[in-house]
């Protein structure tokens, strides 16, 4: 961790060393401010410092960057709007207790003349020190964001603003080449040439982008507002069941259609169908026209929508080697598990309590298993007639990296039938068709193995027994405290247990 580079060559470490002391791998309560060409973000980050939760998340399409091209300078609606947010950014971070408040811009003001000047006035009356950055520091933390939410991410991170675009390459941890264009929606409105004049220019640009990063990527990482609006519109045109955008997947010829869908129907109407804001919607048409030709360019198998991007990075900067490698999802479901659990640390019990009906699953199933044995417990509040389906839905909707959408829905089903003995007629059923029939099975064997296995106590079911695999049988061992425990409620889970892996119960 070397710092943020700003504009200047200047080193600085917004965060100090805030890794240095966590408690129990903790985060304490940071705020981020992202200045972009359209929109000015403060993100405030807590919980897990592996996966940090959004304490507070808010937005102001402030459009500091419009026109810019044309002018040199800054939009001055733009600044009085943008100033506007950052001294309300600043009242909340003091009021939440947090400090510093980091802010970083990027190519709105850095580019135009009078960005100093704005900068300056921001320092001066608000006390947010603003760090611009340059457009190879932008898409070094933009990587730094899509490796914080996808630890073995590879390919190409492709970061849009309003005013540029950015590639990086990302593998075994680390951000390699990089390279800054001027391929954002404000700039393009300004291409001259009509229709014609427009697509000649941003295959030009994406041509040199590929003679200097490559066209051998198997995967290009989206970053940024315009490419999750695109994404948005995919999964309407598509009837998607899951509106989670992050890790949602696009092959280039479902760019294609995407691209062709939404010049065939009117803006307004689209707009009002998926919610996306007015402001961002007029740069969807020109954003998509960048998007084709990123994937005709670069030929990539898959595109991917990360949520992630500078703000994320920043805190991955600061980040230990060892904090770095671990889960994602296993440290956000220990968090979850130290917050909400009646129980907390049951869950790692009640995983090797199960261990013998899972030994042989590959690690990226083990880890499923694990995050919901760590989550089992995590829903109990909830009232009883909706826990399974408040289970479902908390998983599949949580802030959760290193998650892909089919495995959201396999621990969501997983944690449904820790509840519920069937999943008949579940309001969520759409999304099981995220899902094929043997993983649908393997969910409902997992969850009703957490379901027996949270009857023997509430703190270690190894104290009651364990359970052997063998001969298509599971054999129950029962302690001398499993037997007072084994009433008709734990017997019936247990025979539903082994109906659903086909075995014959035995009770020893």
């Amino acid at each position: 961790m070397n710092g943020v580079r700003t504009t200047t060559g200047k080193k600085v470490e917004p965060f100090g060393k805030m890794f240095a002391t966590l408690p129990k791998r903790a985060l304490s309560r940071v705020g981020v401010v992202d200045v972009g060409s359209n929109s000015i973000r403060m993100v405030v980050f807590d919980g897990a410092a592996r996966s940090p939760a959004y304490f507070y998340n808010e937005k102001v399409m402030a459009g500091l960057g419009a026109k810019m091209a044309q002018t040199g300078r800054l939009n001055p609606e733009g600044v009085e709007r943008g100033f506007a947010a950052l001294q309300r950014f600043a009242a909340l971070a003091k009021g939440m207790d947090i400090d510093p408040l980091t802010c970083v811009a990027t190519a709105a003001v850095r580019e135009a003349a009078d960005g100093p000047e704005f900068q300056a006035r921001v320092e001066r009356e608000t006390g947010i020190r603003m760090f611009v950055i340059d457009g190879e520091e932008e898409a070094r933390l933009s990587a730094q964001g899509v490796l914080l939410g996808w630890p073995d991410a590879k390919g190409l991170v492709c970061d849009i603003g309003g005013n540029s675009m950015e590639l990086a390459e990302v593998a075994d941890g680390k951000v390699g080449n990089r390279v800054s264009s001027q391929l954002g929606p404000f700039r393009l409105q300004q291409v001259p040439g009509g229709k014609d004049g427009l697509r000649k220019h941003i295959m030009k640009v994406m041509a040199g982008l590929a003679e200097v990063m490559g066209t051998h990527h198997e995967r290009i990482y989206l970053v940024g507002g315009s490419w999750r609006a695109i994404a948005r519109l995919d999964m309407e045109r598509v009837s998607y069941p899951m509106t989670v955008l992050h890790e949602y997947r696009l092959t280039p010829s479902a760019v294609a259609d995407t691209v062709a869908w939404i010049g065939a129907h009117d803006l307004a109407d689209l707009r009002a169908r998926t919610g996306i804001s007015n402001s961002r919607m007029e740069l969807v048409p020109l954003a998509a026209q960048v998007l084709s030709q990123l994937a005709e360019t670069f030929q990539p198998k898959e595109l991917a929508v990360s949520s992630y991007g500078i703000r994320e990075g920043l805190l991955y900067e600061q980040m230990p080697d060892s904090l770095r490698k671990r889960d994602p999802l296993i440290e956000a479901a220990r968090f979850t598990e130290r917050q909400m659990a009646r129980m907390p640390g049951s869950g790692k019990k009640l995983y090797h309590f199960l261990l013998p009906l899972f030994e042989d699953l590959p690690p990226e199933r083990d880890r499923l298993v694990r995050a919901a044995c760590l989550l089992h417990d995590t829903s109990w509040r909830a009232h009883p007639d909706y826990r399974a389906e408040a289970c479902f839905d908390n998983v599949t909707r949580a802030n959760m990296a290193a998650l892909s959408h089919p495995e959201r829905v396999f621990l969501g089903l997983a944690l449904l039938h820790r509840y519920k003995n069937s999943r008949a007629n579940s309001p969520m059923a759409p999304l099981f068709k995220l899902l094929d029939d043997a993983q649908i099975k393997e969910a409902e064997v997992l969850g009703k193995a957490m379901r027996f296995g949270a009857m023997l106590a509430l703190d270690d079911p190894a104290d009651a027994g364990k359970l052997v695999m063998k001969d298509r049988q599971l054999r129950l061992q029962l302690t001398a405290t499993g037997r007072k425990l084994m009433g008709e409620v734990a017997e019936s889970r247990f025979r539903s247990l082994c109906s659903a892996l086909e075995v014959e119960p035995v009770f020893v």
